[in-house]
């Protein structure tokens, strides 16, 4: 099969979240499996195009509305990715340094669309299936379908994977003039709640959804950020198909960002070296267990309880913890945890911002990693975690739900609570700390985690099986004349 993933983020060209990281590593694994998986997204201004080099594969020219623009397809000539890597360039729109944050994303998404579109139409053959990512490719489905200068591709299935249902591009109806000159009788397969909603198009038009876990495909039905009713409606055409992680990328073994490497047989030994180095750079008593929390610094990710979280686990358990926060986010958040700097007792520390290096240290050198969050539709960090032998201490939600098992329970290794909230999350601490001096225990624990396994491989299989399923049957070409019939 030739696949055609359409995304705003790739790892490492650019990267926003875990929808970056996906598509970095799904169509490498599905090339690798025999089939033709290719990565169209928009040409940012990023580290990773001007260390490349680049053909030129097709020039056009389209339009949003009045606004006529050139446009250009290069693509990365080594194939240094694992899979052909193409980047859609038009100019004054999409060559910005940040990926999102503009006044104009909805003219930014809307032109990088329409364009992929317009590409696609003049290819001598049609790719078997295109997959698009999240709001900022969902009117993909609508444009092939229903835009007429479009149409002749409608017979190419379409896939959407929804990596976060929080945002949903809505823009108002008028902004309808940005798409191609459609079928007005189609105007439902656009609207939601009289606006015009990327995501509610795409659940509609495209031939399946997916989401990133199981479980948060059934808590969408209940919290869905307004489109609960639709994913009740269309529940017959969405699957949820869990992430994996890019094994290779994320091997403790021979991670490049790692200075000592391990196994599952040298975690004990190698993870205290990586300790020592984190806490001789953010002034840490490495004798105490070390808690970090990797990620934005905003509501979803529970962000916003960690300066009360931590503050009740000194003042209840005691100092016997060390914290490390990496991340950015809401200014109020950043400025909060930046403050508890000046009480810190060799126990605390903060790093605002993005740090790809820090982050893997982290991952290798802590005993635990904290994920108290509200929404949670997949989350890599506490698979990246477990890979590094760092127990991940998680609210029962979404992805997090699906793979990680109380230490307390049957198979359990990690820690896990239920409600988003200060209290859950000071008691998980406090579990943590107990957990820590039990030497025995948590050897046993690092252990079991890092002999489970994350990789792509099964949801790979189970996204190749649905595509499979979008596709006419093969007929068995008729024998020759003079050909002998088998048994």
């Amino acid at each position: 099969m030739e696949i055609i993933h359409v995304s705003a983020e790739c790892y490492p060209v650019a990267k926003a979240g875990g929808l970056g990281d996906v598509v970095g590593a799904l169509p490498k694994y599905q090339n690798e499996l025999g089939h033709i998986a290719k990565v169209v997204m928009p040409m940012y201004k990023t580290k990773f195009l001007l260390d490349n080099v680049w053909d030129v594969v097709h020039k056009g020219r389209t339009n949003i509305g009045d606004y006529w623009f050139d446009y250009t397809v290069i693509k990365e000539q080594t194939n240094k990715l694992g899979f052909d890597l193409y980047l859609v360039d038009i100019n004054g729109l999409l060559d910005r340094e940040k990926v999102y944050g503009y006044d104009d994303d909805t003219e930014r998404f809307t032109g990088f669309q329409v364009a992929v579109v317009d590409w696609i139409a003049v290819w001598a053959h049609h790719p078997d299936v295109i997959h698009v990512h999240d709001h900022h490719t969902g009117l993909i489905p609508f444009i092939i379908k229903h835009c007429y200068k479009y149409q002749h591709l409608h017979e190419i299935p379409t896939v959407l994977t929804i990596h976060n249902a929080q945002y949903q591009g809505i823009m108002g109806w008028d902004k309808s003039y940005l798409l191609p000159p459609w079928d007005s009788w189609k105007w439902g397969m656009l609207d939601w709640k009289n606006n015009i909603n990327p995501l509610a198009s795409g659940i509609k038009c495209a031939w399946k959804v997916t989401t990133v876990s199981m479980s948060y495909l059934e808590e969408l039905r209940q919290s869905a950020n307004g489109l609960e009713a639709l994913f009740e409606y269309e529940r017959g055409k969405c699957t949820g198909i869990l992430n994996g992680i890019d094994t290779e990328v994320w091997d403790p073994g021979k991670d490049t960002y790692l200075q000592e490497h391990f196994s599952v047989d040298t975690v004990t030994a190698g993870k205290a070296k990586s300790k020592r180095r984190l806490c001789e750079t953010f002034n840490l008593d490495i004798s105490k267990p070390l808690i970090v929390f990797i990620g934005r610094l905003v509501g979803e990710k529970g962000a916003d309880m960690l300066p009360a979280a931590i503050s009740d686990s000194y003042y209840y358990i005691g100092r016997k913890m060390n914290f490390l926060i990496l991340g950015s986010g809401f200014p109020e958040v950043e400025t909060q945890l930046a403050s508890l700097q000046k009480l810190a007792q060799k126990d605390y520390n903060v790093y605002i911002g993005y740090n790809e290096s820090l982050s893997h240290l982290m991952y290798a050198g802590a005993d635990y990693l904290l994920m108290p969050s509200r929404v949670e539709p997949c989350g890599l960090n506490q698979m990246y975690a477990m890979r590094y032998g760092t127990i991940p201490m998680v609210r029962r939600t979404g992805g997090l739900k699906d793979t990680v098992i109380d230490y307390g329970e049957k198979d359990g290794y990690g820690i896990v609570y239920n409600w988003a909230s200060v209290g859950d999350i000071t008691h998980s601490i406090w579990r943590a700390v107990d957990l820590f001096e039990d030497k025995e225990k948590i050897s046993e624990v690092r252990e079991k985690m890092m002999r489970l396994d994350f990789s792509w491989q099964h949801s790979v299989q189970q996204y190749l099986t649905l595509y499979g399923s979008l596709l006419p049957e093969k007929k068995e070409a008729p024998k020759a004349a003079d050909e002998p019939a088998k048994e």
